[in-house]
């Protein structure tokens, strides 16, 4: 066994065909793949992190070959920002969360497409799906991206992990028509950095021996936590690569940075004792809209919120959510965010009840300020069991309950506009002053 193990650990394996080859040929003997994982620690390794490529744009590009060699970018309009970019438009300097207007400058010649979250989430669903087939130790980051842990199942698949994920990529771009990307490590930390290594189709591996090294000489915001301000913070300290924090004592940093210090300290020193938890899913579900204009009228900001009360309902639904606690987002022109909260009795997963506390909420706030983005979200999940019982004080709840679960019903069978409140029509009949829904 131990001469199998040794073998095995001098092999490269290749990501394409899965054939061992020895370290250090440039391609695969069997296949002609470049491909090739090759890393001494590539049999032991158990948690991965698994990124779909620029996931949005290739959707779109599956479903639409005549965008394949075009840069596309998935956004709102003028006014909205980058949700996702595909790795021609990339080349340009299209990043996520750009404001389309920098976006159209860098890429004046790219095809801009809105975003389609039902469509985007079905397609996550199928990956997910598949990721539960190798373990059921999957824990979901987001829409397209998730860890796992594949620790006891080379009995099962008799494969080592490495291998099982390699397959599992194919698989995807096979069967689902996407690429993705994938980090393989001893620890979640690492295997989250590993899958940005060599995107777009990656398979990374960062292992035991190595990980000191390879952390010391990259940016302190590789870390996760680490954004603008706390790197800028670290800047004036003296502090800009992992290697520092690594050579400075972990009392130290927790003295001038509090519990990040902390933080800080174990993640620069490749420590990182979380687990992969299947229960990680989303905290929230919300959904928001960027308008061509700022709007300050008090009708439009309700017809708005109305049809993006609905797509979070639908999401709840699609996924089996039910929640407690409603948020309002609110961006004024001079991008001053407010955020406002009302935590309910009891769970819910209702447009018309997801709605109505959005609007007591919104009215506070609907005092002559014009705003350029409006959102709502349910957090705070709950049993969805527990969900909008009959309500003894609102007598038209049940009623309003009923008539919204047959427009449920008739939009399963033709479609989401099939039927639709005098409110959303309100919302979509103006698209260019109440842009799109994301």
């Amino acid at each position: 066994m131990a001469d199998l193990t040794e073998r095995v650990e001098t092999q490269a394996l290749c990501v394409d065909c899965l054939v061992r080859s020895p370290i250090g040929v440039p391609r695969c003997p069997a296949c002609g793949s470049p491909r090739l994982a090759a890393h001494p620690e590539l049999d032991r390794l158990t948690i991965a992190h698994l990124d779909c490529d620029a996931f949005y744009a290739a959707v779109e590009k599956r479903d639409d070959p005549s965008l394949a060699d075009k840069p596309v970018i998935i956004g709102g309009g003028k006014r909205g920002v980058v949700s996702t970019a595909c790795y021609i438009a990339r080349i340009h300097g299209v990043h996520s969360a750009m404001p389309m207007f920098k976006a159209l400058k860098a890429c004046p010649d790219a095809v801009v497409l809105p975003p389609n979250m039902e469509k985007y989430a079905k397609v996550g669903r199928e990956v997910r799906a598949m990721m539960l087939e190798l373990t059921p130790q999957v824990e979901p980051l987001s829409i397209d991206e998730a860890f796992m842990d594949l620790a006891g199942t080379e009995r099962l698949h008799r494969a080592a992990p490495a291998v099982s994920l390699a397959r599992l990529a194919g698989r995807i771009e096979r069967e689902v028509g996407i690429t993705v990307s994938i980090g393989l490590s001893f620890n979640k930390f690492l295997a989250k950095i590993a899958s940005d290594l060599r995107k777009p189709r990656g398979f990374s591996v960062i292992g035991r021996e190595e990980a000191l090294a390879f952390l010391a000489p990259q940016p302190v915001n590789l870390i996760w936590g680490v954004g603008k301000a706390m790197k800028a913070r670290l800047a004036d300290d003296g502090i800009r690569t992992i290697g520092a924090l690594q050579r400075m004592p972990e009392a130290d940093l927790a003295r001038r940075y509090g519990a990040m210090g902390l933080r800080l300290a174990r993640l620069s020193k490749a420590e990182d004792s979380r687990t992969v938890d299947p229960r990680g899913e989303a905290k929230s579900v919300s959904a928001e809209t960027t308008f061509e204009e700022d709007v300050g009228d008090p009708r439009r900001l309700q017809a708005m919120l109305r049809a993006l009360s609905e797509k979070v309902s639908r999401r709840l639904k699609q996924q089996g959510l039910a929640g407690r606690t409603v948020t309002l987002k609110l961006k004024t022109g001079d991008f001053r965010l407010r955020t406002r909260s009302r935590q309910l009795p009891d769970p819910t997963r209702l447009a018309d009840r997801i709605f109505h506390e959005g609007n007591a909420l919104l009215a506070r706030e609907t005092d002559g300020t014009r705003y350029r983005l409006i959102g709502i979200g349910i957090s705070d999940f709950a049993d969805p069991m527990l969900a909008d019982p009959v309500d003894l004080v609102d007598t038209g709840a049940a009623r309003r309950a009923a008539a919204e679960a047959a427009m449920d019903t008739i939009r399963g069978k033709f479609g989401n506009k099939a039927v639709e409140t005098g409110l959303v029509f309100d919302a979509e009949a103006q698209p260019p002053r109440t842009g799109r829904l994301r």
